[in-house]
Parts: C-alpha cells; structure tokens; sequence
C-alpha cells in the first residue's frame, strides 16, 4: 500500500469507529427504554437489564455495520474531493480504480467484522438471550417480591407484600386467588416466607387468617391458622423454555443439521436457508456498501456544483439495494434452490461501482467534465 491508501485507509477506519458508536448509541437509547421499563416492572434488578443490553449488542451492531460502512466511505470521499487531497491524486495520474484499494480493503476488514458478528457471535447471543428470558419470565420470585405493590403474577391472583426484611422475611402478606370463581380464597398473614425444594416453591404463612367464599352455598367461612403453605409453582411461566428461534440456532449446525432442525423444531427448509445464508450475504453486502458510496461520489469529482447530488445518488442505490434484499427473501423461503439470490444485491452493488468507476476513469469524460466546470 502507498502512503495515500494507508492515510485513506485510517480515515474510513475512524469515521466507520464514529459512526458505529453513533448509530448503536441512537438505536439502544430507543430500544433500551421499553426494555428497562418491562425488565424492572417484572421485579429484576438493573443488573438483568445490563446483561439483556449485552446480550442484544451483536444484533444491533450488525444492523447499522452497513449503514456506518456507508456513511464512512461517502464521508471520507467528500472530505478528501473538497480539502483537494483526492483531485491531486488524480492529477498526478492516479486512476478511480488505484485510489478504490483503500476502499476494498475497507471493505474486507469491515467484512470480516461481520463475519465474526453474524456468523458466530450473534446466534450465540440470541440463544443465551432467550434462555435468560425463560429464566426470568418463570422466575416468579422475583415478580413477588416488591414492596408495597399488588401485583398479578397470574389471571386470578393477586399479590401484596408490606415490608421485605434483608433476611428474606415477608410482612404484611395478602394473597388473593379467584382462579376459580365459584370457591376464590383470600390469605392474609402477618408473617410469610418463600421456601424453595424439589416439590416446588411455597409461600409459607404464619399466624394469619384464610377466607374461602363459596358462591353456591353464598357462604363466607374464615380459618385461623398458625403456619400455611400456599403453592405458588403454578405461577411459574417455564412455557417455551424447549423451542428456540431460527436466529438462535448456529451457525455450524444450520451447515451440517439443517435436515434434523426441520424435522425436529417444524421449520421448514426455506426458512433455514434462508436464514444461513442471510448471514453470509451481511458479509459481502459490507464490501459492496463501501464501493457505492465512494464511487458514486467519484462521479462528481469534477462539478462546480459539488457532490450532494452523488451523496443522494449514492444514497438511492443503498435503499434500493436494501429493497432487494427485502424482496429476494420470501422466494429464498418459497424455494430453498434459489439462495443464491440473496446475494444479488451485493453483486448489483459491486457492478454499478464497477460501471461508475469506469466512467469516472475514462480521461475523454474527465476532460469534457473539467471543460464544463471552467
């Protein structure tokens, strides 16, 4: 590499680090709203909100990966074209294509970023994600132990729970279960624990009171009691602890199993193509992104006017290749054999870089421009 491909080189790394930590930042703010409030509401501490932001990371980086490898080519190009670094460098008889090593390159080691995000550490991630969330939504300790609040672990069921000592004991405790509406109980107890053992878990209250109201017989009859064991097992939500997403399932096991996966989990084998290539298709769209953006904006490398209209230009392309993706997807799910169109859109992107890259190169279009300008 020259010393220009190394000083381009460094510029494109920069803004892509800049407009990474931009765009994660933007996405996780909205994201991470609605996932505090329904971590925090469920009873779990900050220290589960923290661990689910992590475990959602890779997915949310590998969405704006392409859009922040874009961003980085069309930005360094601008700034090279208008500072003049990039149109004496085309002077001194650089071509578009010499100055676009950089540009591949860019691309390549942006490209093995994904590889690494979308091949392996995003299943890994999802899949660990759902586990916590079965955990979390079957932990119904946690949705029980909030001061001072009636809360709803199941339909039918109400819980309240005065004070919390550090030793786990329970004060003021109230439970209320009209699952079945003909016979609702009601519990009240000045004192109550949790106890967990291979039989389930028990809230056990002591020196309270039970109220069963029996609405045939339209009876309301009350016990006193010293020590009950109230099974609240029932309220554990374990459902869906077994399946798990096509996201979820790895990498090496969609190459070699893919068979097995859809006999055993019911997705059909569109589906898991589609999903195993998608993810290779992230790789080289990296590649292709970056080539856009920079050759697009070589068009205008010699316009009075400067280079807004090949910023939107370059722009268009992105969406439509975005909308190819988009649309290539439910006939890769149809019909496994054609997977290989999923990577059409970074093939589209390559050959306009490669058709604007020529035009851009050709010295009778350069001078004629050059013409006009003056």
């Amino acid at each position: 590499m020259s010393r220009f491909d190394g000083y381009f080189l460094r510029q494109l790394l920069v803004l892509f680090g800049f407009f990474t930590l931009v765009l994660v930042g933007v996405f996780w703010i909205t994201r991470s709203v609605s996932l505090f409030d329904r971590v925090i509401s469920g009873g779990q501490s900050a220290v589960v909100f923290l661990e689910f932001t992590a475990l959602t990371l890779p997915t949310l980086i590998r969405t704006v990966m392409p859009m922040a490898v874009f961003a980085a080519a069309v930005y360094a190009t601008n700034r090279l074209s208008r500072e003049s670094e990039m149109t004496v460098m085309l002077a001194t008889g650089s071509s578009p294509w010499r100055l676009a090593r950089a540009v591949v390159l860019f691309g390549l080691v942006t490209g093995m970023m994904m590889a690494a995000i979308s091949v392996f550490l995003r299943p890994a991630s999802v899949e660990q994600l759902e586990i916590r969330q079965a955990e979390v939504a079957g932990d119904v300790t946690a949705q029980l132990l909030n001061e001072g609040e009636f809360l709803h672990p199941a339909d039918g069921v109400t819980v309240y729970i005065g004070r919390i000592d550090l030793d786990g004991t329970l004060h003021e405790v109230f439970v209320s279960d009209r699952r079945d509406p003909a016979n609702s109980v009601s519990y009240s107890s000045s004192t109550a624990y949790l106890v967990n053992n291979a039989a389930g878990i028990n809230l056990v209250m002591l020196d309270g009171v039970a109220l069963r109201l029996d609405k045939d017989g339209r009876t309301l009859s009350s016990t006193l009691f010293q020590d009950a064991s109230y099974d609240i097992s029932a309220l554990t939500s374990t459902g869906g602890m077994n399946t798990r997403s096509l996201e979820a399932i790895p990498t090496m096991e969609l190459i070699r199993d893919r068979e097995a996966i859809a006999s055993a989990e019911g997705f059909s084998p569109g589906e898991l193509t589609d999903e195993l290539h998608q993810r290779f298709s992230w790789i080289a769209i990296c590649v292709a992104v970056g080539l856009v953006g920079y050759a697009t904006l070589m068009l205008g490398s010699f316009s009075r006017f400067g280079l807004w209209p090949q910023i939107l230009g370059a722009f268009t392309i992105l969406v439509l290749l975005e909308g190819v993706r988009g649309f290539v997807s439910p006939f890769v799910i149809d019909e496994p054999g054609l997977w290989i169109f999923l990577y059409a859109p970074a093939v589209i992107g390559i050959l306009i870089s490669c058709l604007f890259l020529a035009v851009a190169g050709r010295p009778i279009w350069r001078r004629s421009r050059a013409e006009v300008a003056v």
